[in-house]
């Protein structure tokens, strides 16, 4: 029988990328994402549910999830993709700007995953993916509410491994670094420095950073290693990709803290 994935986020992106790939790979595919009424290439593929599931709506996630298991019969596996990230100065975020981050982030995740939970259990069986980022273990200036909710993704993915593997769940997390999708468009809130003048030189000095800096353009491979951490049949946890994630990654393992906040000082020309 044709397993069953669950892609939160998949309206563009790596999200994207991972339902065309696993339905190449034979799968069904539950393709979820805020607006589905605009999707219109997803939603006429066969094997493919395109449904709506905001993660900051509990209602939707579980029509989304009853919805799957109705037209499928199960879900094997869920990919957590949908997330975005906002950057500037924590003093000028206001606490909506915070909640919001966590909630899509962190808490979003979190009642999804639970969502699915109850079938996996019932069949000893699933694999759960969570797409941190290459911002879960390590970190830029003024993305503070970011990395704050990907270093708590892979802490909570770290640790649920040790409740689900028993039950025959295997958590899986995968951290991409700079790719070109719409992270820097409408998935990045620049919500900046709110008029708070001491920030707004080191902002302005990460925002050309940013601009510049070297972006892989081949978002499939990231969907590739979805793929990979789902059907490798490994332990293994973490699966960095892109061509700077595996350089910084190490950079970070080799330093300490003050000699990695050095290097990133100067490659990020902040003072």
């Amino acid at each position: 029988m044709k397993k069953t994935v669950l892609i939160t986020g998949a309206s563009s992106g790596f999200g994207r990328e991972t339902v065309k790939l696993f339905v190449e790979k034979g799968w069904n595919v539950i393709a979820s994402m805020r607006s589905p009424e605009k999707e219109t290439e997803l939603s006429v593929i066969d094997g493919v549910l395109v449904t709506r599931l905001d993660v900051t709506d509990k209602g939707s996630i579980q029509k989304a999830v009853e919805a799957g298991i109705s037209k499928f019969g199960a879900i094997d596996v869920l990919v957590n993709n949908a997330g975005y990230g906002a950057f500037g100065a924590l003093e000028a975020a206001s606490e909506d700007v915070i909640r919001q981050q966590f909630e899509v982030n962190l808490f979003g995740l979190i009642e999804v995953t639970k969502a699915v939970l109850p079938g996996m259990r019932a069949r000893k069986s699933g694999v759960i993916v969570n797409v941190s980022s290459v911002g879960g273990r390590l970190t830029f200036p003024f993305g503070t509410l970011y990395h704050a909710t990907k270093f708590a993704v892979e802490g909570l993915t770290e640790s649920l491994q040790y409740e689900l593997n028993p039950l025959g769940i295997r958590l899986k997390i995968v951290e991409p670094g700079g790719y070109k999708t719409n992270f820097a468009g409408r998935s990045l809130d620049q919500f900046g420095t709110n008029g708070l003048d001491s920030y707004q030189k080191g902002f302005d000095q990460i925002l050309r950073v940013m601009e510049t800096w070297p972006m892989s353009e081949n978002i499939g491979e990231v969907a590739a290693v979805i793929y990979e951490s789902v059907t490798d049949g490994t332990e293994k946890l973490r699966y960095p990709i892109g061509q700077d994630a595996v350089p910084m990654l190490e950079a970070r393992r080799q330093m300490d803290d003050v000699e990695f906040k050095k290097m990133m000082i100067s490659q990020t020309g902040m003072i």
